[in-house]
């Protein structure tokens, strides 16, 4: 028996892949299914099931490309309804993979289908389970995304509750624990940066696995302090319900080379949003007019998840040698398969071209501490727990994530400065906001970690735990 975690740090995503005497199992594959295929057939294995333990809203699965390339079964828990054709399976039904058995758990909570995978080895142990997002390390899925006329947050969570306690902590402490996300994940609110456990010490220290926590205590603890969920989350579940293109035509028609005139008509004339993913610093310094910036060195799908409100939003790239495939494949992991092609030759053929370009004026934290006068607006980026936890006196909070609809709270006639924790996020707002007609900008290269090695009074640090 061999268990491999694929895990993805940009999606904080889990996918797994199980091999027994040559059949193999995938679990919450992504997007991109050739790497599993390659795997497979390295081995001489055959792929026969793929396991989806809910609809995923965070990311696009690869599970329907992946049983049309190699004619596995799509297994879903008890209430899946699709577009396309699955196995829907029983609560305690049993699926063979070589000598090992796959055990379905329904765990309903996250979503009304969530299924927790418990992995039985060739000797009848319990060996681990695959808990989507039911069970995290250090935290549980949020409760909030599967809501209907009928059926309410409080109803979903308390559905957790039970399927906690039912049906995964009378399992023996040490059976591993594979969840489907980590830290950097919207799918809970406190998961850890671990991405392995066993589940006696999950039962010690994670707050929603407590022997003693009554249903009302779990109800309010799990719902309290929740983010609202991004704007894409509701658009990827349905993607994973109902069927989408195979990633092999998105990966050909968004991965055309475009040379400057061609890339600036298609930003004219078709509507093409441009987005430069390259280093902020790189963008900064130099980048197409009107481009927004989002890095692929940072939380990249996430952020053009919450951020780029249309999936069929058309989209041309500026992008790294080399790194326009990857690029079209992050995005498309999402459910943006609109992509049209990259700059061919980069920022240095567009200047070639004599074509306009642009800049943003950025600054270090010890050369704001010059320019403060106390009149001077500072923009607080951050995530609204960080700014809570502590900020800089007079500093606006005006959170990256609803930069969409907060926009008409600030003025294009006032300058600001644009500061986040370490100067990926600043420039992503300060891309939007130039692009929206806001021109008098500066950016805090470094963000708030060197802000505080300044002599610019803060706030008090409150421990975001205490927070309320």
């Amino acid at each position: 028996m061999n268990i491999e975690q694929i895990y993805t740090g940009c999606l904080a995503q889990g996918a797994y892949y199980i091999e027994s005497d040559g059949e193999v199992a995938i679990i919450d594959p992504l997007r991109e299914t050739q790497p599993y295929i390659d795997r497979a057939e390295r081995e001489g294995a055959t792929i026969k099931y793929v396991f989806e333990t809910h609809f995923h809203a965070d990311f696009v699965s690869g599970h329907i490309d992946l049983a049309e390339k190699t004619g596995a079964t799509i297994v879903y828990g008890p209430n899946a309804r699709t577009a396309y054709d699955i196995y829907s399976a029983k609560d305690g039904e049993e699926f063979k993979i070589g000598k090992v058995t796959i055990k379905v758990l329904h765990t309903p909570g996250h979503t009304l289908e969530s299924t927790t995978y418990l992995l039985i080895d060739e000797n009848g142990k319990h060996h681990a389970i695959f808990t989507g997002d039911t069970l995290f390390l250090g935290d549980v899925g949020r409760p909030d995304l599967a809501i209907k006329q009928d059926i309410t947050k409080e109803d979903l969570a308390g559905m957790l509750y039970d399927s906690l306690r039912e049906k995964i902590m009378p399992l023996a402490d040490d059976v591993i624990v594979y969840p489907a996300h980590g830290a950097g994940s919207a799918c809970g609110k406190n998961l850890s940066k671990e991405t392995v456990d066993l589940l006696g010490n999950q039962k010690k220290t994670n707050y929603a696995l407590r022997a003693d926590m009554s249903k009302e205590e779990f109800v309010k603890e799990v719902l309290e302090g929740i983010m609202p969920a991004p704007q894409y989350f509701a658009k990827n579940a349905m993607m994973n319900k109902e069927g989408y293109q195979s990633f092999d035509s998105i990966l050909q028609k968004g991965n055309i080379p475009l040379n400057p005139e061609d890339f600036e008509a298609m930003a004219n004339h078709e509507s093409a949003l441009v987005l430069d993913v390259r280093n902020q610093e790189d963008f900064v310094k130099e980048h197409i007019p009107n481009a927004i910036f989002i890095g692929l060195n940072g939380s990249f799908a996430p952020w053009v998840g919450a951020l780029i409100k249309d999936l069929d939003q058309p989209i041309i790239l500026v992008a790294p040698e080399g790194k326009s495939e990857e690029a079209v494949t992050r995005l498309s992991r999402v459910g943006y398969d609109n992509t049209l092609g990259y700059l061919e030759g980069g920022m240095e053929a567009w200047k070639k071209a004599g074509k306009e370009t642009d800049s943003i004026r950025s600054i270090s934290a010890d050369a704001l501490e010059k320019e403060y006068n106390g009149e001077i607006t500072i923009l607080d980026v951050r995530k609204p727990g960080e700014y809570s936890a502590e900020h800089l006196e007079n500093a606006v909070s005006f959170p990256l994530d609803f930069i969409n609809e907060e926009m008409s709270a600030i003025n294009k006639d006032q300058s600001y400065y644009v500061h986040c924790a370490g100067g990926y996020r600043s420039v992503i707002a300060t891309s939007i906001l130039k692009a929206r007609g806001f021109d008098k900008l500066t950016d805090i290269a470094g963000g708030y970690k060197d802000i505080k090695e300044t002599g610019m009074k803060r706030t008090d640090y409150v421990c975001p735990s205490t927070l309320k």
